[in-house]
């Protein structure tokens, strides 16, 4: 196997925190760099110029880059910039691609106005995909892997195959794939297949870059890059062998299925750590867990609760507003649940029809249930800090962070059966006082109902709940071990392009 200490790698996505974020992706590029690092494999990161992102805030200054710094996206030449910064506490090299025509706007991935896709989102992509490798090429020739996430960097693999290693540039890269979600697959017509600069003889009935009449972004990337990977081994498996998980790709991802590896995020346990979060209104620990009372105080203040019964608990949701999310599920037993003694909070936007009936039922409740059509990093703490219950009914979940923020924050998780919340949460068992939460299989209302009963029952027992609390804090849910794993990928992967 290659030494790791020779062993580079280039991040190349749609976000990372703290810079842009809209998902778990965000987090994920935030954290794994550093721990890649430590086991020898030097990481950088390579992402878009966003208008949000504040380039005097976090020191990006221009970056020179040798040659002529432009792309061509279908018989159009444009031109791309770079800035160079840092992540914050972690000194990883973080490249921003610019180019104000597609990244000077509000929203990341979709228009902030309508919550729909810009009507030019292929040529943004493309156009970052195509920049990204030239500027690749240019700075960093030598890069043993290019580590692609999620549908926006889909071409790269087909790119570096076809574009480069067939000139004898980047021979010998080799690409990774990480599939973060599958829900989303970068669907596109035919004749952008011209404009991302294929042959459009390869696009025919099954082939790469040929889905259901459609251009798959997503699909190009399975079948092009060497490895595969995604966020927990369970979604690896319900991906390649279900059409329920695999979105139509289910074929593709089998028949790649000896390059397809689940690998389990982790979360950053220096940031998401109740003993020393500076975002939390008092710090607390397995050993101590007063301050947890102090949290739950202060975010019912924050939801405008004005009885803060302290003795009942709080049942929170942390999501984006979205079908995968199971928001159908919680609006069917919504009324039933505020029936009981409990308070429900929810911090998270998304679908606008959504937001508009989830209003009217906490309307109708208002006295125990508040919302927050929103999404900001405090709020974030303060929820997973001082809720008692963490819902997440997922239809499906790649893999979920939130649930490990909640394990290490002591609130308990509700979650169905699925992806990384299978690999993560188990049933509590009050015979053997063994699990870290409360689980269903099937996505049923009635069952999503039962498990938080079963949960609550629970928490009518001070002594129980305590145990069931501290059995997730005591869990590593940190990227050390992931990371090896990832290592081991690379190693794979570089191995088998130099042979």
């Amino acid at each position: 196997m290659p030494d790791t200490d020779k062993l580079s790698a280039i991040m190349i996505a749609g976000e990372c925190v703290p810079f842009a974020k809209v998902g778990g992706l965000a987090d994920v590029i935030g954290a794994l760099p550093a721990e890649l690092e430590k086991l020898g494999v030097t990481t950088r990161i390579v992402i878009p110029r966003y208008r949000a992102i504040d380039l005097a805030k976090f020191g990006f200054v221009p970056y020179p880059v040798a040659g002529d710094c432009r792309v061509w996206v279908g018989s159009e030449e444009l031109v791309y910039d770079v800035h160079r910064g840092v992540l914050p506490r972690k000194s990883i090299e973080v490249f921003l691609i610019g180019n104000d025509r597609f990244f000077d706007r509000d929203g990341i991935y979709v228009d902030a106005e309508t919550g729909k896709d810009y009507p030019d989102q292929a040529d943004r992509w493309i156009f970052f995909q195509r920049a990204a490798l030239e500027f690749v090429k240019n700075a960093f020739p030598d890069v043993d892997v290019l580590h692609c996430h999620d549908h926006q960097t889909g071409l790269i693999p087909a790119y570096l195959d076809k574009f480069y290693r067939s000139a004898g540039l980047l021979a010998r890269t080799a690409s990774v794939y990480t599939i973060h979600n599958l829900g989303y697959q970068g669907l596109f017509p035919r004749e952008v297949m011209v404009r991302a600069g294929f042959d459009d003889n390869e696009f025919y009935p099954m082939s790469t870059f040929e889905f259901y009449g459609t251009m798959n972004f997503m699909k190009v990337g399975i079948g092009y890059a060497d490895l595969i990977t995604t966020v927990s081994e369970t979604y690896a498996r319900e991906i390649r062998e279900s059409r329920e998980f695999g979105y139509g790709l289910e074929g593709a991802l089998h028949d790649r299925r000896n390059d397809l590896v689940g690998i389990l995020n982790g979360i950053d346990d220096t940031l998401w750590n109740p003993e020393t979060d500076p975002l939390i209104a008092a710090p607390y620990s397995a050993s101590d867990l007063s301050g947890k009372i102090e949290n739950k105080g202060a975010l019912l203040r924050e939801y405008g609760m004005s009885d803060e019964r302290l003795d009942r608990p709080v049942i929170a949701m942390i999501s984006r507003i979205d079908v995968q999310k199971g928001f159908d599920l919680v609006i069917s037993i919504f009324d039933d649940l505020l029936a009981k003694d409990v308070y429900f909070l929810l911090l998270g936007a998304g679908h606008r029809e959504t937001e508009t009936y989830l209003k009217t039922l906490v309307e109708r409740h208002k006295e125990k249930a508040g919302i927050r059509f929103a999404f900001d990093n405090g709020s974030a703490h303060l929820v997973e800090a001082g809720a008692d219950i963490l819902l997440m009914p997922s239809k499906y979940e790649p893999c979920g962070l939130n649930q490990m923020y909640s394990l290490r924050y002591g609130t308990v998780p509700v979650v169905r059966s699925t992806g990384g919340l299978a690999d993560t949460v188990r049933e509590y068992d009050p015979a053997t006082g063994e699990g870290n939460g409360f689980c269903f299989a099937g996505y049923d209302p009635d069952e999503f109902k039962a498990a938080i009963d079963r949960a609550l029952q629970l928490w009518r027992d001070p002594d129980a709940w305590r145990r069931v609390m501290l059995n997730g804090m005591r869990q590593d849910f940190g990227w050390k071990e992931s990371a090896k794993k990832y290592v081991s990928a690379y190693q794979r992967v570089v191995e088998r392009r130099r042979g």
